[in-house]
């Protein structure tokens, strides 16, 4: 089942009826639960390519309960081990897996729930069946199946144990946060997808050297805005689709290109994914690293360490291959030659120095758009190939490559620059003391011209399906 789409929204809607018939427990988990396990074997031929999903989810289970009775550290590795071992990575022996055709779509996701409640989160499921199916639904829930975002357990559990309002005002912010999720994924980043792909059909070496520079840069360029308007759009959609569930989902994205810094820059981008790896890997990490060496001199420096290694492993978690490999180590290599420099700066201009530095006009834009540059860069590995890359660069030359990263930087902050000054500038156009753009009736309007192009692309020029980037991780 496709996510966004009008099916998926018939589906899920009819199931929000159905969930708000009544407000008995086990009737909203029952609905909930057929509603999980249908989405989930939508994306399986045959229901036995469910089996080692279903088996993972029962290894989590199982340490989930009998984590109080100790062994937590057995199904903590157990949990990982299998993960490993059903999502292929190049490490495993071959011998060692399974046949492909079993369904893994969403088990990365899971995989972190999962993690949550066998590490910490056992102490608020409930026991017996009530527990079991309270720990399907958080595990399966269908809104964030696909690519997230992650939920922690208390959050979601506060769902089943408060009757959370869904009046007029939630409902009426949960379509427009439905319809921009839509539009984003389905018109936006289609084209800007489209635009992408036709400049890499055109892009030849026979062409003079400022068009290859400009569509060189425009291939590299667009893809950040496009991952952006896709994994956000998607964000949008399942948000406000689960809120008709009462559920709320937490957020993903809080203006990530507005970053000044690569740190902060993923405290804004896939937020729910950083704060799970800051929780479970970069906290603990830290503290072993300073029980380890307690040495105050070298105690920023740990910092450094532990961001590399952190986000190291959220380039490997995205993907089996060498190319993510190496795109975590890119990230984690920026995180920490950030945290370096920020160390750095501060020692020799003095804490006091360095604030009024990055309070600079000037230096916030270049930072920023240093920062969407180096994450940029860092894609060409998520989206294509050591083979792809080669003949990308061929075809553009050293002194273009390099031209064409000079280029995106300037540009890049100019246009942030200006975006950020629109930004600050929007609440302050208003009309009798009310703001326009943010006001309600604006809001209607572009719901509707947003709500009419949709099924325009739909209906009449009969747009393919969207296509979730993160839904193969």
């Amino acid at each position: 089942m496709t996510v966004p789409s009008f099916f998926f929204l018939a589906f899920a809607l009819g199931c929000a009826l159905a969930f708000n018939l009544s407000v008995a427990r086990w009737w909203r988990q029952g609905v909930l639960l057929f509603a999980n396990v249908y989405f989930l074997q939508s994306f399986a031929e045959d229901w036995r390519q469910l089996l080692p999903f279903a088996g993972f989810l029962a290894l989590g289970y199982a340490g989930v309960v009998l984590r109080p009775r100790g062994g937590s550290w057995f199904f903590l590795l157990a949990v990982l081990a299998v993960f490993v071992w059903l999502k292929r990575y190049l490490f495993v022996p071959p011998e060692l897996l399974l046949p492909q055709g079993y369904l893994t779509v969403g088990l990365s996701y899971v995989f972190f729930r999962v993690m949550h409640l066998v590490i910490d989160g056992w102490e608020t499921v409930p026991k017996g069946i009530a527990g079991l199916i309270s720990y399907v639904d958080y595990t399966l829930n269908f809104t964030s199946l696909v690519s997230g975002p992650i939920q922690r357990f208390e959050d979601y559990r506060r769902f089943e144990t408060k009757n959370l309002p869904l009046g007029e005002f939630v409902i009426g912010r949960a379509v427009e946060r439905i319809l921009i999720g839509f539009f984003k994924v389905y018109i936006l980043s289609a084209i800007l997808a489209s635009i992408q792909g036709a400049e890499i059909d055109t892009l030849s070496a026979s062409q003079p050297w400022t068009t290859r520079l400009v569509e060189g840069t425009v291939i590299a360029g667009i893809y950040p805005v496009y991952l952006y308007l896709n994994f956000s759009g998607y964000t949008d959609f399942v948000i406000g689709t689960a809120r008709f569930f009462r559920i709320e989902l937490p957020e993903n994205f809080d203006r990530p290109f507005s970053a000044g810094n690569i740190i902060s820059f993923w405290s804004k981008w896939h937020m729910s994914l950083t704060q799970w790896i800051k929780t479970y890997v970069f906290s603990p990490l830290l503290l072993t690293l300073f029980r380890r060496f307690p040495a105050p001199s070298i105690a920023p420096f740990l910092g450094v360490i532990a961001f590399f290694v952190t986000f190291f492993l959220v380039g490997f978690w995205h993907g089996q291959t060498s190319e993510f490999l190496f795109f975590g180590i890119l990230q984690g290599g920026g995180l920490a030659a950030n945290n370096l420099c920020q160390i750095t700066l501060a020692r020799k201009m003095g804490r006091s120095g360095y604030a009024k530095l990055t309070k600079n006009a000037i230096y916030a834009a270049l930072m920023r758009g240093l920062t969407f540059t180096w994450f940029t860069f860092t894609l060409l590995w998520f989206w294509s190939n050591w083979a792809q890359l080669h003949g990308f660069a061929s075809v553009l030359g050293a002194e273009t490559s390099l031209a064409l990263w000079l280029v995106l930087l300037v540009a890049a902050t100019a246009i942030l620059e200006a975006l950020e000054r629109l930004r600050l500038l929007t609440p302050a156009i208003s009309i009798a003391g009310e703001p326009v753009l943010t006001s309600r009736y604006t809001r209607t309007v572009l719901s509707t011209v947003m709500a009419v192009t949709i099924l325009v692309a739909a209906v009449i020029l009969s747009a393919p399906a969207p296509h979730i980037v993160y839904k193969t991780f």
